[in-house]
């Protein structure tokens, strides 16, 4: 009996993989409004009836595939950060890996683009909090560790501050002519912006 349930279980989870990995790939080349549930039923191999079983709707199937590409983001980050010799330092690899991690066009047409408006403005804030926007604050917080009382600011502050640079950095690089180029001047941008705000004053 249990070994039955364990295949079960197992039989449920490669259907929900399937559907998250071949809804993704449909969500990231054609977006959310353009992809219909039976196509992702079709290309899954799986029944209806089974995508109803893991998801309640596309918009909920779409809202799972976004917090795996945050997860995905988050990972980037903290293994780019990982390196880090300073606080600083963490700061502005964590910030490129943000910025390289987006710029692959599935998790920037998923994240960036249409999932504010298709889980909601307020969703996507509750999970981007938990992951890149998460990750950053715990990065300027520790940066102004850093920094003599009189020179900090505050930390909510900088990281939306920060975030939304970031974000339009990506959409904007995402149309550069020359992309290579352009996102070099972006990271020794974001660098210099960093170590203006996060190195102590003499």
């Amino acid at each position: 009996m249990q070994e039955k349930r364990q295949s079960k279980a197992e039989k449920h989870a490669a259907t929900r993989a399937a559907l998250l990995a071949t809804a993704r790939g449909l969500f990231a080349a054609k977006g959310f409004a353009a992809t219909g549930t039976e196509e992702v039923v079709a290309q899954a191999d799986v029944t209806r009836g089974a995508l109803y079983y893991h998801f309640t709707d596309k918009q909920a199937l779409f809202a799972a595939v976004v917090e795996q590409v945050a997860q995905e983001v988050l990972a980037a980050i903290e293994a780019a950060a990982a390196k880090a010799k300073s606080p600083l330092d963490g700061l502005v690899r964590g910030s490129q890996a943000f910025i390289a991690a987006c710029l692959e066009p599935g998790a920037r047409q998923i994240y960036l683009i249409d999932a504010p408006s298709v889980i909601g403005w307020q969703r996507w804030r509750e999970i981007d909090a938990r992951h890149g926007m998460g990750s950053l604050r715990q990065g300027v917080e520790a940066a102004l560790a850093d920094l003599p009382r009189g020179q900090k600011l505050s930390a909510e502050a900088l990281t939306y501050l920060l975030s939304g640079a970031m974000n339009e950095a990506v959409l904007w690089l995402a149309e550069a002519k020359d992309e290579i180029a352009a996102r070099k001047a972006a990271e020794a941008a974001l660098k210099r912006i960093l170590e203006l705000l996060f190195t102590p004053e003499d």
